[in-house]
């Protein structure tokens, strides 16, 4: 993350993201497959990984005439017709002020009590509290159910999950880095992966 400056001189917190070069894998149709969408591929593998890719996922790839990717992802769009297996997918196919949703990995945070994964308030600091001061304190029930209800919020492994940002904007798109300024944070750590598409929500543009 870093800072920006907009037209009015005020400060803008912005997170710098270097985008990949993608290429169309697949397109599919509402004709032949039901709908209308396309694959993108990133981040080629290198020399000793395609070793390790099933003949059918080779097969996937040769098709458009391309290598092996890490990443294989759809979106589904309104028209296909500008695009074709093989096509470079930069971010001119976004623009200043559009709004995106942003999918990521969110940071792993190990195993975590309640007080840090849950926001609990914990026990107070006096009143004879003795060594359970960030306990969760009863989780159970009486005679019925005589279980504990499933969803109980408990201590157990934090982040390293799939999240979505809804509605983030894009301060500014740099077509000659090929790199976005989104406003605020995106999920995951620096060096990450994340996924932008453009959002269905129709927030008024400032």
């Amino acid at each position: 993350m870093t800072m920006v400056f907009d037209d009015k001189g005020d400060r803008v917190p912005v997170t710098v993201l270097q985008m990949g070069e993608c290429r169309t894998v697949q397109v599919k149709n509402a004709a032949k497959d039901g709908y209308d969408a396309i694959q993108l591929g990133f981040d080629p593998l290198v020399k000793k990984d395609i070793k390790k890719v099933p003949k059918p996922i080779m097969g996937h790839f040769k098709k458009a005439d391309l290598k092996p990717m890490r990443f294989i992802r759809e979106f589904r769009l309104d028209d296909v017709s500008d695009y074709n297996p093989g096509k470079k997918v930069t971010v001119e196919v976004f623009e200043d002020g559009e709004i995106v949703d942003i999918s990521g990995t969110s940071k792993g945070r190990g195993f975590a009590g309640v007080v840090k994964r849950h926001g609990f308030h914990g026990f107070p600091m006096t009143r004879g509290t003795h060594e359970c001061r960030r306990h969760s304190g009863s989780i159970g029930n009486h005679t019925w159910p005589a279980r504990v209800i499933k969803g109980r919020r408990m201590a157990g492994h934090m982040g390293s999950e799939r999240v979505t940002l809804l509605g983030q904007r894009i301060f500014k798109v740099m077509k000659e880095d090929n790199v976005l300024l989104i406003k605020g944070g995106v999920p995951g750590p620096n060096g990450g992966f994340v996924e932008i598409k453009k959002s269905k929500r129709n927030r008024k543009k400032k």
